[in-house]
């Protein structure tokens, strides 16, 4: 068929699908610009037959078991701030369900510390829904003034905040999704404790939209903090941070909430977001550290941070320190952190990587990583850093502003490559919090243990048999619809 007469059946499903599902709105793609089928990376960009936004779940179930009758792919989409390609449909003929008009809060109940919310609700006016309320929702991303709930639920997100409160899987009490069939599943219970057979919230959560669209959450809230204290710390090695770390922890125990680690190589990345931005420190140190804990206003905080900085500057293990002496200090030195991330992304193409390992090896595969790329691809420049406290490494790989970008690319891909072996060599997994999506689908196939992925196979083939749901992303493609 040529590609006028390909163009000319593609209208003719979309007005089918715009007749068939009045009054739900569906549109052409082209109609918002390229927001549905690229990625806030700009290096993912895919193709869609048409974008849906459903205003309530029954739009989404009627949607969904219309899409099932007629055998149209499903590619469910939140805020679309994934780093993985995990809501981008790369072929045409998929539709893509945008969740952004699902956007009430339900219900706030204060008593049980617990808010149900729409997936397509954004995670700032859930944490700002929660704080009118005294009450904490704690989990915190770079990109939550955008990113969804749903979105959140659907890659079991992580965020600066898990050593203390968990991954998002830890934060859900139940969830509301609409099935491949287009039936409702209805698990919103606000229960802490519910033995009644399997927790089948827990296959939805970082299912990465192939079992469904989740269409709401009920979430645990938490006494909002009184008292936050902020550090920021220069050591000289990864190495040195991790045993800063081991100290806090022991020390702070769960009044740690963030453990931030940062190459000082990271630091013009944030520079170029923040060009009034000043180092806090005032000796040169290699790593750089944002401290934070918090707790109620009967806990004395300072003096145990204060009494850590000071062993730690007495035996030689912190070079510098600087405790925030208010809540502006304090957001000066997140945005060191906030900054470098979007500064690299200003730069433009780079490799990213999202891996965890155990604590013990985090500065040894630092290391190993900075070594591989020194030696192995001259001109390249190492960005080291991340979570940390929780074993999540953040490498990324700058390219030389001398090479074009699809020469970027192209070396960028074997860049990668070698940072996963490393990473499994290591033990550790190639995706911490980002998801595997559709740009790490083919290497977890190629790696992951066979009965594992055997399983997660059987769980997909028997909610969704007709693979209309997300297909390609999280499982590389066997017999996918479109």
């Amino acid at each position: 068929m040529s590609a006028t007469g390909q163009q000319a059946a593609s209208d003719g499903i979309v007005q089918a699908i715009q007749s068939a599902l009045q009054p739900i709105e569906v549109m052409p793609v082209e109609s918002f610009g390229d927001r549905h089928v690229t990625d806030w990376t700009g290096d993912h960009y895919g193709q869609a037959l048409a974008v849906a936004r459903p205003r309530t779940v029954h739009d989404v179930q009627k949607l969904v078991g219309y899409c099932a009758d007629q055998k149209i792919p499903i590619i469910p989409q939140g805020g679309n701030t994934g780093l993985v390609s995990g809501a981008i449909s790369d072929r045409p003929g998929r539709l893509v369900v945008s969740l952004e008009r699902l956007s009430r809060i339900r219900e706030i109940d204060t008593a049980n510390y617990s808010l149900v919310a729409d997936a397509g609700c954004v995670l700032q006016t859930v944490k700002q829904a929660a704080l009118e309320q005294d009450l904490l929702f704690p989990l915190s991303l770079g990109a939550e003034g955008s990113c969804q709930i749903g979105g959140n639920v659907a890659t079991n997100a992580g965020g600066v905040n898990v050593l203390r409160y968990g991954m998002m899987r830890d934060l859900v009490l139940g969830l509301e999704a609409v099935l491949p069939d287009g039936s409702i599943w209805e698990g919103l219970s606000g229960l802490r404790k519910d033995n009644r057979g399997f927790d089948l919230k827990q296959l939805f959560i970082g299912s990465e939209g192939i079992l469904g669209i989740i269409t709401a959450a009920s979430l645990k809230l938490f006494p909002k903090p009184e008292t936050v204290e902020t550090a920021y710390i220069g050591v000289n090695s990864f190495a040195d941070a991790i045993e800063l770390f081991r100290q806090a922890r022991r020390t702070s125990a769960d009044l740690l909430s963030a453990f931030e680690v940062i190459g000082s190589e990271c630091l013009p990345m944030a520079t170029r977001i923040y060009p009034d931005m000043r180092n806090p420190l005032s000796t040169e140190a290699p790593v750089h550290i944002l401290l934070e804990v918090s707790g109620t206003q009967t806990v004395e905080l300072r003096s145990a941070v204060e009494q850590l900085l000071a062993e730690g500057i007495e035996s030689g293990l912190v070079k510098d320190a600087v405790l925030a002496a208010s809540i502006g200090q304090s957001q000066s030195f997140w945005q060191i952190r906030e900054g470098l991330v979007e500064g690299q992304a200003q730069r433009g193409y780079h490799v990213r990587s999202d891996v965890s390992v155990a604590l013990p090896k985090i500065a040894p595969i630092i290391d190993h990583l900075r070594k591989m790329l020194r030696t192995e691809f001259p001109g390249w420049t190492g960005q080291a850093y991340g979570h940390v406290g929780d074993g999540n490494v953040h490498f990324n790989a700058l390219p030389p502003s001398a090479l074009t970008e699809p020469q970027a690319r192209e070396t960028g891909q074997t860049i990668e490559t070698r940072i996963f072996r490393i990473v499994e060599d290591f033990g550790g997994s190639i995706s911490a919090e980002h998801g595997l999506g559709r740009t790490k689908s083919g290497r977890f196939a190629e790696t992951v243990d066979p009965v594992h992925l055997s399983l997660m196979r059987s769980v997909k083939r028997a909610i969704d048999p007709q693979n209309i749901m997300n297909p390609g992303c999280m499982l590389a493609e066997e017999t996918a619809i479109g």
